[in-house]
């Protein structure tokens, strides 16, 4: 079966921390890759090690590490299949296998640019997204490339604060909301703002003055990194990081007032670490994330609260610091940021109940639903949902590409430690 290993902690737990984030845990998986693609799902499928490991290179299997959170389900969970759209599972699986298209991954390249603490897909300009640092030399938003990573627009906010950035998010009507909503004093400012202006038409640097909006809450100063629009309503979101007593979401007024502060109401407990969060574009879901987890939720219009899913989202392995996310305009994929010199946005395809309503396959029985792990579902929730504490996964392709190339590694030094012996 899976075990652990690692450094122990006083309870005996194998566990390694990245500075005071979550811990992180790391196991090994049983992994047939022969199996995984016989199967024709050309997807890997782990379980328990059978008897009898020897076998040629047809039957052979392996080893797999894998990191996890101890909140998070691992990425290899028994009898269940693991989703990748990687390039090394499009060489190896049979033909035949449909794999959805998704945009590529991109890295930041401007030098300015060191802690991405924001994201949003550009309503107006296809392939481009917004971002901007969370302490800067001055309160910008940054025109990334999707393609080249090239900046290709630089706002400056005239007139405001810009003491902390923490989100960006789109409103129905295109216009962009920026959250300087950062409290490192954990409660020490008694007000934050929201800053709103329009989405450029042309991108050119430019310099413009927001309109802005004083935001208290109505339980007291917090700090939060995650600031929500819906794309429906337009009513505005933000949800709390989590330190003592957790994360929270907390809703703002019907409309928001220039003239005076904004008190934001606790309307829901949030059972995670929160460092960004987003709405798909047609309002059903809403994605939440962290350092190293994500978590969807059904978006319910009646009562205007999240509801959450039952399959996971693993966000791209290496955003040690992850601090941002966005739907692209379809609704099928995440995009996920981290903070960083040089960091990268990373794609994540979203399958089964985690998409959209919009971009959920049609009923007609062509497209067949697929859930979070690559396999045909009988229905949202499926078995996942029946089985606690056995999540489905949904992980990055550049993460599925380095676990197949890891297992390779393992499988050819078993076979030449084999070779040795026997000679």
């Amino acid at each position: 079966m899976a075990r652990k290993v690692g450094i122990n902690d006083s309870d005996g737990n194998a566990v390694a921390r990245y500075g005071q984030h979550e811990p992180i845990f790391l196991r090994f998986a049983y992994v047939n890759l022969p199996e995984a693609f016989s199967s024709g799902s050309g997807s890997l499928i782990s379980g328990p090690e059978p008897e009898g490991r020897g076998g040629s290179l047809g039957t052979m299997p392996t080893w797999m590490p894998t990191w996890t959170s101890p909140r998070m389900p691992t990425l290899m969970t028994p009898r269940r299949v693991v989703a990748g759209g990687a390039a090394a599972l499009l060489a190896l699986a049979p033909a035949g296998v449909a794999v959805a298209e998704t945009p590529p991954s991109f890295t930041i390249s401007d030098p300015r640019i060191t802690e991405s603490s924001g994201l949003q897909a550009s309503r107006q300009h296809p392939g481009v997204y917004w971002t901007h640092n969370d302490q800067d030399t001055a309160p910008n938003l940054y025109a990334i490339d999707g393609a080249s990573g090239e900046t290709l627009a630089t706002i400056t906010l005239a007139g405001v604060a810009g003491r902390d950035l923490e989100a960006i998010s789109a409103g129905p009507e295109g216009d962009l909301y920026v959250g300087d909503i950062g409290d490192n004093y954990d409660g020490g400012w008694d007000e934050v703002w929201i800053y709103r202006l329009p989405e450029p038409a042309e991108l050119a640097d430019a310099t413009v003055t927001p309109t802005v909006y004083p935001v208290r809450y109505d339980d007291g100063p917090r700090d939060a990194e995650a600031l929500m629009v819906h794309p429906e309503t337009g009513r505005v979101y933000i949800v709390s990081k989590k330190r003592d007593g957790g994360a929270a979401l907390y809703a703002g007024p019907a409309a928001l007032t220039d003239a005076g502060a904004n008190v934001f109401e606790r309307v829901a407990d949030i059972d995670q670490w929160v460092t960004d969060g987003a709405f798909s574009p047609d309002g059903t879901r809403l994605l939440l994330r962290g350092y190293l987890s994500a978590r969807m939720y059904r978006w319910d219009a009646e009562t205007g609260l999240p509801e959450p899913l039952s399959r996971r989202v693993i966000p791209p392995g290496g955003q040690l610091q992850g601090e941002s996310v966005t739907f692209t305009p379809d609704g099928a994929t995440l995009m996920f940021g981290a903070e960083g010199a040089a960091s990268s946005v990373d794609p994540v395809e979203l399958r089964g109940e985690l998409l959209p309503e919009s971009a959920a396959p049609d009923e007609d029985g062509e497209n067949e639903e697929v859930d979070a792990a690559g396999d045909p579902s009988e229905g949202n929730g499926g078995d996942a949902a029946e089985d606690e504490g056995d999540d489905d996964v949904t992980i990055s392709a550049g993460l599925a590409t380095t676990l197949v190339v890891g297992a390779l590694i393992v499988l050819g030094v078993r076979r030449l430690l084999r070779g040795a012996k026997g000679g």
